[in-house]
């Protein structure tokens, strides 16, 4: 289950939105709709929640590109919209992911591991399958992005590396527009 919402900068304050991410497939599309948004070209921020599992928080200034932030990406790349920005976050195109474990013979030998012993009944599953299936190239277990996206409207780099629960309460909360992040929710 996600939850979604934008927030819009403006002279009065905050305004919140609620917002359906059905129609968008890409970082573009994520900062087009939050542009949209904007009033007069101003900050919008763009809240992405699952389940407590993780959040992401996309800023967006004007016509600048849009500065993406994930609390944790090796959770946020097992859901389509985590995936969508961990690997917009990472430089990889949409189906580069899939076309690597199109093309892998995966078989549980491949880095010289002898087979598989038919009489061991221990299952020995990896801690991350994205690290099992793409090694290294797999997002990290933990932050990935810019840290520092809300810090001049006063949620520290600091501060959002060690956000979690219900970090986007939090957040609004040092945004100052608890109550219009509320009544969305």
């Amino acid at each position: 289950m996600y939850f979604a919402a934008l927030l819009a900068r403006t002279e009065d304050g905050w305004e919140a939105s609620d917002t359906e991410l059905d129609d968008v497939e890409t970082l573009t599309d994520l900062a087009d709709l939050a542009r949209e948004a904007a009033v007069d070209d101003d900050t919008v921020v763009a809240f992405i929640e699952q389940e407590d599992a993780w959040f992401g928080v996309i800023r967006v200034d004007g016509e600048d590109d849009p500065r993406v932030f994930l609390s944790n990406a090796a959770a946020a790349a097992k859901s389509s919209y985590g995936a969508m920005l961990t690997d917009e976050l990472l430089g990889r195109e949409e189906d580069d992911a899939a076309d690597d474990l199109d093309s892998l013979d995966l078989d549980g030998t491949e880095d010289g591991e002898p087979d598989p012993d038919p009489d061991d009944n221990n299952d020995h599953a990896p801690d991350d399958t994205l690290d099992a299936v793409n090694g290294s190239d797999g997002p990290p277990r933990g932050p990935l992005g810019d840290a520092a996206l809300l810090a001049d409207l006063g949620v520290s780099e600091q501060e959002l590396l060690t956000l979690d629960g219900d970090a986007l309460s939090t957040i609004a909360d040092s945004l100052g527009c608890t109550e219009v992040l509320e009544a969305v929710r």
